[in-house]
């Protein structure tokens, strides 16, 4: 069995900048096998257009690809955006993995969050850097929660688009309303606009899938947690209690939590609880994404989904983060279920 509780991994800066590509829940997606609600035609809609993002901008004047890495800098005209906006659950994930699939040259793909903390750990100047001879960023979940990373987001696309970097943006706020509701917005709208001006906004309506003719899920009971765990193979296996793994979440820096992951197909959180203190809460939200998107086997045992975060924080600033880690908690026991 996997003991969690003593790995703290480290992280190299060429670490933090590879690999950023479809985690395994993603890695089989394509355009062709997204299945768009036929009650929201704008998914179609928003297939068709990122689909055309990438088939516009690939061939250049004089027969370059946009999507292949150029030899000289010089031929590089300025990158495109695209942002796809729109809820939980309507593919927005899979359509940017799809891209990332479909498109040619140097290309990566990466939550906006994961983004922050790589321009936080290498400095603005160095993840520039690190991405100037990029042709495509995919950015997933993109919002600005603070007036920190609306500095950052804004300085890092207008040193990188203008030089030839396209990026295609998912979110669950369209981008001229970034930030709303979570700081002083309107003293930042200059930096927000900037923002926003270098992308074209198709808005991706409908429910979230993952709740699609089901009813939420709640944690396993004492009998279901035994039967799942007598399926897990135990040398693959981490078994730990939410308290301990919260408190050892504190001391591993979040761009690390993919390596803390490393060779676990399966993990066990008992005993959940609520989490009164935000920075613990953020912390715990951060590593189910990491969980759902490696496309692990979980299983949770304890206190219903809905009581973990204070009404006040699924209310607040962070209530979309808060709102996706619920949704994916309940697909993660859904899933559990149905191995039983």
């Amino acid at each position: 069995m996997i003991d969690l509780l003593s790995r703290n991994p480290g992280l190299t800066p060429d670490e933090l900048t590879a690999g950023l590509a479809p985690s395994a829940r993603f890695q089989h997606v394509r355009f062709e096998n997204y299945r768009p609600n036929p009650q929201f035609p704008s998914q179609e809609a928003a297939r068709a257009s990122l689909q055309a993002f990438l088939k516009g901008a690939q061939v250049r004047p004089g027969g370059f690809r946009l999507f292949r890495r150029r030899l000289f800098s010089s031929e590089r005209t300025e990158g495109r955006g695209l942002y796809l906006d729109g809820g939980f659950g309507v593919g927005k994930t899979h359509l940017l993995a799809s891209a990332y699939h479909a498109a040619e040259g140097k290309r990566a793909l990466m939550s906006f969050q994961e983004l922050m903390y790589i321009i936080g750990a290498l400095g603005m100047a160095r993840a520039v850097d690190a991405f100037r001879d990029h042709d495509l960023l995919l950015i997933d979940e993109f919002e600005l929660d603070d007036p920190g990373n609306t500095h950052m987001a804004n300085t890092f696309l207008g040193q990188l688009m203008p030089a030839g970097t396209s990026v295609v943006a998912t979110s669950n706020t369209e981008p001229g309303a970034l930030g709303q509701g979570r700081f002083n917005a309107a003293d930042f709208q200059r930096q927000i606009q900037g923002i926003a001006r270098r992308f074209e906004t198709h808005r991706v309506d409908g429910p979230d899938y993952r709740q699609r003719g089901t009813t939420p899920a709640q944690p396993l009971t004492p009998e279901e947690f035994q039967a799942w765990l007598a399926r897990q193979p135990e040398a693959t296996l981490a078994v730990v209690r939410h308290r301990d793994l919260n408190r050892h979440l504190l001391e591993v820096h979040p761009s690390r939590f993919t390596k803390l992951l490393a060779g676990v197909e399966a993990l066990a959180v008992t005993d959940l609880s609520p989490m009164p203190d935000q920075n613990v809460a953020l912390r715990f939200v951060h590593f189910v994404d990491k969980l759902y998107d490696l496309g692990l086997r979980a299983a949770f045992t304890g206190a219903p989904l809905g009581s973990l975060f204070c009404e006040t924080y699924r209310h607040g600033a962070y209530a979309k983060k808060y709102s996706r880690c619920l949704s994916r908690l309940s697909e993660l026991l859904h899933e559990a279920r149905a191995e039983l």
